[in-house]
């Protein structure tokens, strides 16, 4: 067997999630092992992280094992065969790796992008989100405080299970080019919804509904103020370092 990394693309919008679900076949990893399963391909595939209902991603990195039938074809021509059969999904890049490379536990960075402006056109708003800023400094100091290593029990979905709730956020700011905004969050991995949440928090602080001292209170584990999220739409896994 030859174990392959592949970066792909998908519109979250076609999608309730990243991972497959019994209820229902509309997710990326389902569609994915249909895609791979058309081709002779039985192999379960494996992501470097999950993502919710409406979240996209133009980065996001898998990886499955070939048969020893596809291991001596060229990996562009099974990049041709997987991208027909996919409607939502594109394959960027494939890549033969060892036998232990893991997508998941081998990624060392993660980054998100979350894209808005306040009044997306309707040709937008599956792909960005509808948010507000009125103090633009104030979002971006809101966005530092979350840098640093953290327990960020009180950003995540209820719900959620993990072995601990500490990440470490190595950048976390914002840019603006023309009438849209731009969140990035770099970190070694996040828990369920912890971005969507963090957005809609550093948002309340710079619109006056949060106080900074409140913000940071909720990230020391001391009082919830707000377990709100941001809309899905605007948010992309963009990209993940090895």
């Amino acid at each position: 067997m030859q174990r392959i990394k592949a970066v792909i693309a998908y519109d979250g919008s076609a999608f309730e999630g990243f991972q497959r679900q019994k209820r229902t076949p509309r997710t990326v990893q389902g569609a994915l092992e249909r895609a791979l399963a058309s081709l002779g391909i039985g192999t379960p595939i494996v992501g470097s992280g999950r993502t919710d209902a409406g979240v996209h991603a133009t980065g996001q990195v898998i990886h499955f094992d070939l048969p020893p039938h596809w291991a001596k074809q060229p990996l562009d021509e099974l990049q041709i065969h997987l991208n027909r059969r996919l409607d939502a999904i594109r394959f960027k890049h494939l890549t033969p790796v060892p036998a232990d490379f893991h997508a998941r536990y081998d990624a060392k960075e993660r980054i998100y992008r979350y894209i808005f402006r306040r009044e997306p056109s309707i040709f937008e708003r599956k792909y960005v989100a509808g948010l507000a800023i009125a103090d633009e400094a104030k979002l971006s100091e809101a966005l530092k405080t979350f840098q640093g290593r953290h327990d960020f029990s009180h950003f995540l979905k209820t719900g959620s299970e993990t072995a601990h709730n500490i990440r470490t956020i190595t950048r976390a700011y914002f840019l603006r080019r023309g009438k849209y905004g731009y969140i990035y969050f770099h970190a070694d991995g996040f828990l369920r919804a912890q971005v969507r949440m963090m957005v809609h928090a550093a948002a309340a602080v710079a619109n006056g509904e949060l106080s900074l001292e409140q913000l940071k209170e909720q990230l020391e584990l001391g009082k919830r103020y707000t377990t709100r999220l941001a809309p899905p739409e605007g948010l992309y896994l963009a990209r993940v370092i090895y």
